[in-house]
């Protein structure tokens, strides 16, 4: 291997450095760059990441990271390599559990802890934001806040495009970090941070075990085929569209007129055309993937789901067909 640090998108590289107990203050310096000074935490606790539904047949969710501080906050932190249609959605429903968790049996008032739901995407998501990051809370029609305590922090990476001498917050390093950290051959003089130091430490490959080592070669290439199979489906999808759109838009233009036709229909159905293209890439994405992981054999098919964004019945469904 050629790379000198981990790839911290990789599910290994993302683990190693911010999923063990040693080293969770590189996650507690990451998220405090995004709270509130009344939220700062200082210490986490590392809790269970799976929780069953209300029945055994309710959808299960698997968080990547799950996380509670000493004063009860919940901190749900997910790293999403490749798009989802419903990624807000999903988002939503995760944090209903660490909602729920925090009942009590007899009496209780209801007074809830925070919950953060916090997404690490190497994608752009589809809404009309254009920051690097957002933080949403529940407002009201006029804008005003209506309930501080349930919170959705998107880092949306692809975004983020500053270079190693323009970086001048502890945010801006993180964010450099995530993005650039497998493509550096030694620290950059912008991130001589005591907590930056500990990072490339602990990210150095030559100094994980053997069966360590193994371990992250295994990841790296399960993220590497990921990629290439989002970006082969991806390119597919914008063809059919690309086809499928002419098709529609000449058809519905002959029926305005020919000439006119042509030009309002070709216009309308490309656009038609790329948005059902991007629908069937996103799927043959997630089943291409769903299928890899099944043929590679190591993991279990409610994992497969999870990292694919399908349910349980369709990855059981490919695995049969």
């Amino acid at each position: 291997m050629s790379d000198v640090y981990l790839n911290p998108l990789t599910d290994f590289g993302f683990k190693k450095l911010f999923g063990e107990e040693p080293h969770k203050d590189l996650l507690i310096s990451f998220l405090n760059t995004f709270l509130p000074a009344h939220h700062q935490v200082q210490d986490l606790s590392y809790t269970k990441n799976e929780y069953q539904g209300r029945s055994a047949i309710d959808r299960k969710a698997i968080f990547d990271l799950n996380c509670i501080s000493p004063s009860g906050e919940r901190f749900i932190v997910e790293l999403q390599r490749i798009k989802q249609i419903f990624f807000k959605d999903r988002s939503i429903y995760y944090a209903t559990f660490p909602i729920q968790e925090q009942a009590v049996r007899g009496d209780w008032n209801y007074k809830l802890a925070a919950v953060y739901t916090i997404g690490i995407l190497d994608f752009l998501i589809d809404d009309d934001q254009t920051k690097v990051y957002y933080h949403a809370q529940l407002k009201d029609q006029d804008n005003i806040l209506f309930y501080e305590k349930l919170n959705f922090i998107y880092l949306v990476l692809p975004r983020f495009q500053l270079q190693a001498h323009e970086l001048k917050t502890l945010q801006d390093k993180w964010f450099y970090v995530f993005k650039h950290l497998h493509e550096l051959e030694q620290i950059p003089s912008q991130l001589t941070d005591e907590v930056f130091q500990r990072l490339f430490g602990i990210a150095k490959i030559a100094q994980l075990p053997a069966s360590e080592r193994l371990g992250y070669e295994s990841s790296l290439k399960d993220y590497r085929d990921f990629m290439s199979t989002h970006e082969t489906s991806r390119l597919d999808g914008k063809k059919i569209g690309l086809v499928e759109g002419e098709k529609i838009g000449l058809e519905k233009g002959e029926k305005i007129g020919l000439e006119k036709g042509k030009q309002l229909g070709v216009k309308e159905g490309e656009k038609i055309g790329l948005e059902k293209g991007e629908q069937i890439g996103a799927l043959k994405t997630a089943q291409a993937i769903a299928l890899n992981l099944l043929q590679l054999g190591i993991l279990p098919e409610t994992e497969i789901a999870r990292i694919a964004g399908l349910t349980l019945a369709e990855v059981q469904k490919l695995k049969s067909a």
